[in-house]
């Protein structure tokens, strides 16, 4: 059996957030069996919403979490041996899209800047051109955005499952429902930040409020505002507010990947998919990015399997080994 390591990282890129973010953080650090970590490729998992990477390496009951997942694939010669990262990302806002914002944290540059040299400097793994990146949902968005703009030059391969692109299809329909919550609390963000961080049990919908309002402190955030945060529409009408829905939409993978395309090109291994029946409408914004490859011959492998959006870390069997592979060759 691999093992596990607990680092720990009192990060500058986190200080002084609007949101108030702790900034030293756990990064948990799979090895293999037999191995130090020198010279072995690096593979860092950007987990979901509501999650944090030592989630991934905590205990599952009736299956696999996933250090246990790396020791059958590596052990039946699926994959070759790679050290895994699974940093903690989690925040106030029940998680992030590991970018860099002034409301919720620079991200982008602790992954970076700060967590790489961390473990690589210590372990020596990982290295230019042996660095791959993973992630589901917001963690597929992770993992997509950060090949996009870091590709060939930081990261040398990506996976993304079930990764946030095609934004007007996620999440315009969202924001009635999140108005409507917030009218309890007489469309007080800070009002219903209070609630939710001092209730006794939350409700599906202050889920669902709090999930686009980390969206809104990464992709839109207000230095001005409580918390930095701002919605894209208009409280009383919730028609959208054109340049602030503008700022989101600058994120959306589909955007970004034309100006980035050359980044794509540059990696080992590009690895795509999504449940047929996920229920937050990701599959058509993937069908788009695999058709956007596919005109512009960027190489990768896009996969659809019978399913939706929850319970999938089985199609880690899948990416894993791809990313593995193209690393260590």
């Amino acid at each position: 059996m691999g093992s596990v390591t607990p680092l720990w990282l009192d990060s500058k890129a986190l200080q002084g957030t609007l949101t108030g973010e702790a900034v030293r953080r756990r990064i948990d650090l799979y090895l293999p069996a037999g191995h130090t970590g020198d010279g072995l490729p690096l593979l860092v998992d950007l987990v979901g919403f509501t999650a944090g990477g030592p989630a991934h390496t905590n205990w599952k009951n009736h299956g696999e979490n996933v250090p246990e997942r790396l020791d059958r694939l590596i052990h039946s010669g699926a994959m070759p041996p790679v050290a895994v990262a699974f940093p903690d990302c989690f925040t106030r806002l029940g998680g992030n899209q590991y970018v860099d914002s002034v409301a919720l944290g620079a991200w982008e540059q602790f992954l970076i800047a700060e967590m790489l040299p961390l473990i690589e400097g210590q372990f020596g793994c990982g290295g230019a051109g042996r660095r791959g990146v993973f992630g589901k949902s917001s963690g597929g968005y992770g993992a997509i955005y950060h090949a996009l703009k870091h590709g060939g030059t930081v990261w040398s391969a990506a996976a993304c499952h079930s990764g946030d692109m095609g934004f007007e299809l996620m999440y315009r329909h969202e924001f009635p429902a999140v108005l409507r919550t917030l009218a309890k609390y007489q469309g007080s963000i800070p009002a219903f930040l209070e609630h939710f961080h001092t209730a006794l049990k939350t409700r599906d919908e202050d889920w669902m409020t709090i999930m686009l309002l980390a969206q809104a402190a990464s992709f839109d955030p207000d230095p001005a505002a409580p918390w930095g945060l701002r919605l894209p529409v208009d409280p009383y009408t919730c028609e959208l507010i054109p340049e602030r829905w503008a700022a989101w939409t600058a994120y959306d993978p589909l955007s970004l990947a034309p100006q980035y395309l050359d980044n794509l090109r540059a990696l080992k291994a590009l690895f795509i998919d999504c449940g047929d029946a996920d229920q937050y409408n990701l599959l058509y914004g993937a069908r788009r990015m695999h058709r956007l490859l596919t005109e512009n011959a960027v190489a990768h492998l896009y996969q659809e399997f019978p399913d939706n959006h929850s319970s999938i870390d089985y199609r880690m069997d899948v990416s894993l080994p791809i990313l593995a592979k193209a690393l260590a060759g």
